[in-house]
């Protein structure tokens, strides 16, 4: 399985200078080989390299695989979309691979810079150290916030798939935004406080639009960013260790179209719906059951919060509010996300061969 590690690097006043400029030149060349691609329709690698690799060299100074890099990341954004021009912002990331970066243990990497190769300290904590010996290949130069990191590709061989004896049901709301079919939910206080607090401040500064207030807008929208990313990486490890630990399979509901849905929330329900990054949590809970050999089923979401895990009778009115379930026809009472993640428990343990067929060719 391929994923990316995050590595902070740590060069002096100079070098951060040389790999500015490194990074300056690498786009502007992008940009240059992107207007003619675009004005001669000609989208392949080896013929554009065949006609203005010299133009590049003699411009922008750059190593030969700099300029094939440069080359590369240009036609494989054309695959896309051939019908308008690319432009490629001059903060964008550079592409190294083997022949220009060379790693030098856990304390610095080599890097092809416009004033030769430079040795760059890296600053790793625990988590990058416990993934270094998967690193392999390629890797990308980023800046971000003023600050470099080398986002590098791991290849972690996937772990032998554990034999599921039971489904863990997930359902994913608003007020709390995981709920398990074993009645344990992740949310709370400290993320609706965030939440309330960011958007209070968005609301202010987007009235005054100013200069200030968008430069200010920018470094929330990292900052929460940050903040979500975090919180779901707690989230999916606790739930891929819990379904681990008990010998589970995972169940989450389809999220096509979730966003269409949203109308249907009160007016003051709808910041809480839309500010929080349902699929980034989805993907993490996929991507670390593969490398824990766990199992994910995906199913239908229709009825999923209308449906009584007791009796399975569905109906509209079972839902007496965000958070209470009340079936008309046998009378359980539940909390609502508890008995939605029952209930994907259930269809998940009823359709598992089904699913769990499609779930791999999906995947």
């Amino acid at each position: 399985m391929k994923t990316t590690l995050k590595i902070k690097l740590n060069p002096s006043s100079e070098q951060f200078v040389f790999l500015r400029q490194t990074m300056s030149n690498f786009n502007s060349a992008c940009n240059y080989i992107s207007n003619y691609a675009f004005s001669n329709k000609i989208f392949s690698k080896f013929k554009i390299q065949k006609i203005i690799y010299h133009d590049i060299k003699e411009n922008f100074h750059l190593s030969s695989q700099l300029i094939i890099r440069a080359i590369a990341k240009v036609c494989e954004s054309y695959k896309i979309n051939k019908t308008k021009l690319h432009t490629f912002n001059e903060k964008g990331a550079v592409i190294y691979d083997e022949r220009i970066m060379t790693w030098k243990g856990q304390e610095f990497v080599s890097l092809w810079t416009i004033n030769k190769r430079q040795n760059i300290p890296l600053i790793l904590g625990e988590f990058q150290k416990s993934k270094w010996d998967y690193i392999k290949g390629q890797a990308d130069l980023v800046l971000i916030s003023n600050t470099f990191y080398l986002i590098a590709t791991l290849d972690i061989q996937e772990v032998e798939q554990q034999t599921n004896i039971d489904v863990l049901g997930v359902d994913f709301g608003i007020v709390k935004i995981i709920s398990d079919s074993d009645g344990q939910s992740f949310s709370g206080e400290k993320i609706d406080r965030v939440r309330e607090k960011v958007h209070t401040i968005r609301k202010k500064l987007q009235s005054k639009g100013t200069r200030s207030a968008k430069r200010h807008l920018k470094k929330i929208r990292r900052r929460e960013q940050r903040f979500r990313k975090d919180v779901n990486h707690c989230i999916s490890k606790k739930i891929v260790q819990k379904a681990k630990d008990t010998q589970s399979s995972i169940a989450l509901e389809e999220f096509k179209g979730i966003r269409k849905n949203e109308r249907r929330y009160r007016k003051s329900e709808r910041c809480r719906f839309s500010s929080w990054s349902f699929d980034q949590l989805r993907r993490y809970i996929e991507y670390k059951a593969i490398l824990n050999g766990v199992d994910v089923i995906v199913i239908n979401p229709k009825n999923t919060s209308r449906e009584c895990s007791n009796c399975g009778y569905t109906d509209k009115k079972n839902r007496k509010s965000q958070s209470e379930f009340r079936c008309i026809e046998c009378g359980y009472h539940d909390n609502a996300d508890l008995n939605a993640a029952k209930v994907i428990r259930t269809r998940a343990l009823v359709k598992k061969p089904i699913v769990s067929g499609a779930l791999k060719k999906s995947a």
